[in-house]
């Protein structure tokens, strides 16, 4: 991992790269700010901004030159490509996200993903596994009492170095923990504890060199394309992804389809139960909640298993989201088609949609004038010429910009010169300007 730079140096250089901003600029970086924080409030609002506001799709490996595994390894460069990017591209929302320490998940021994520079090469990007990590026979343990379920079955599967923790008896009804203690002095729970602790001083450099990025970035004047809060995913995304799997959740809808539904409403209720409203009073508004989709598309279930599985609590949990004060950003990332009209169900200019796979016309022409949305491009336009995207910009413009509503995600092409990228983006920027 990278040295990490002191919180002094990081503020001495965002100080200097504010200075640098207004200087160029003639606005200060809090003029900025706002400007495309009205630009995105507008759209989501459903009233026409100066512009259609433009998001460009973080990618600092694909564009700087760095490896995939920067992301886990060399946080402190990785955050650097992520300011660079704000600044060469001044897109009206930007990601501060980061991953985690390759050291603290390979302490762990991680089940469930596969990272560049472990167990992948430094050049691949992170792959998910899933695995039955709640088996079909589980549901009334998690269901009565889910502390003591990830306690003793999911985390020592989900963990290699959690193992032992299957070795604990039940929680549910202990009254004392004495009786305990001699597993604690273990050589198995001795290395539980090892591995913790290491997992724990790999993450704490890990965010020290990172540092606060989101807050960085809006010092600069470039509002955070999402925030912190909400009511979590799609319910049954989390049962079907983290817990049962795909094979085992596909199964379950047929075999046991009340446990099914029982698990999704538990998931939403704990969620809510633990969500925090949003704060006015902090940077940026309405808040933003990434909500990433994917089980619910027609690759995966048919529509009537859907409406029966999928939309029922993922519609009370953006209502719940709603309700305190966040906009949900559902980002559909595979064919949902005409499933998207569920959106309609949701209160007017409340949420975003987000979609990657499906046509933008068609989900404008759907939800067009009731939910704003992001639109994106097709992944093969990325390997296309600079012109080549954005020709289709413009036409996507022309078909779905008039009268607001509109948003749009733009894909860099690879294997593009960076001043051929900054043109092609200040170009859609003219074209998008109403």
């Amino acid at each position: 991992m990278t040295s990490v730079r002191s919180s002094a140096a990081r503020s001495r250089e965002i100080k200097a790269l504010r200075k640098e901003i207004q200087q160029r600029t003639g606005k200060t970086p809090e003029q900025l700010y706002e400007e495309r924080e009205k630009r995105v409030r507008d759209s989501i609002y459903l009233k026409q901004p100066d512009r259609i506001p433009l998001f460009v799709f973080a990618d600092p490996s694909a564009h700087y030159g760095l490896p995939h595994s920067a992301a886990w390894y060399e946080p402190a460069v990785w955050r650097e490509a992520f300011i660079r990017e704000a600044l060469d591209f001044e897109p009206d929302m930007t990601s501060g996200t980061f991953t985690s320490a390759g050291e603290a998940l390979a302490a762990l021994d991680v089940k469930n993903r596969l990272w560049p520079g472990g167990p992948l090469p430094p050049d691949y990007e992170m792959q998910f596994v899933e695995s039955e990590f709640m088996k079909e026979d589980e549901y009334d343990l998690f269901l009565s009492d889910p502390t003591d379920f990830l306690i003793r079955r999911y985390l020592p599967r989900m963990y290699g170095s959690l193992a032992p923790l299957a070795k604990l008896p039940s929680l549910s009804l202990m009254t004392n923990i004495e009786m305990l203690t001699e597993l604690f002095i273990s050589p198995d729970f001795k290395k539980v504890a090892r591995a913790l602790a290491r997992a724990g001083t790999e993450m704490k450099k890990y965010r020290l060199a990172m540092g606060n990025l989101q807050e960085d970035l809006a010092l600069l004047g470039f509002p955070a394309f999402s925030h912190s809060g909400g009511v979590g995913v799609a319910p049954f995304d989390v049962l079907s992804s983290f817990f049962r799997g795909m094979k085992g959740s596909m199964l379950d809808m047929y075999r046991q389809p009340d446990n099914v539904i029982k698990a999704c409403e538990a998931i939403l209720a704990r969620r809510i139960a633990t969500a925090l409203p949003a704060d006015p009073k902090a940077r940026g508004n309405p808040k933003r909640v990434f909500m990433p989709l994917w089980r619910g598309d027609k690759s995966f279930m048919s529509k009537a298993h859907f409406d029966k599985f999928y939309w029922p609590t993922l519609k009370k949990t953006m209502l719940a989201a709603i309700k305190l004060g966040y906009v949900p950003m559902p980002v559909f990332e595979a064919h949902f088609g005409d499933r998207l009209e569920c959106m309609l169900e949701l209160p007017k200019g409340k949420a975003v949609a987000v979609v990657e796979y499906m046509d933008v016309v068609q989900a404008k022409e759907i939800l067009g004038g009731h939910t704003c949305i992001i639109g994106n491009v097709p992944k093969s336009l990325r390997y296309r010429s600079p012109g080549e995207v954005l020709s289709y910009y413009k036409d996507l413009i022309r078909k779905c910009g008039n009268g607001g509503g509109i948003m749009l995600n733009i894909s860099l092409p690879y294997n593009t010169p960076m001043e051929k990228l900054k043109e092609m983006v200040s170009t859609i920027k003219e074209y998008a300007t109403y």
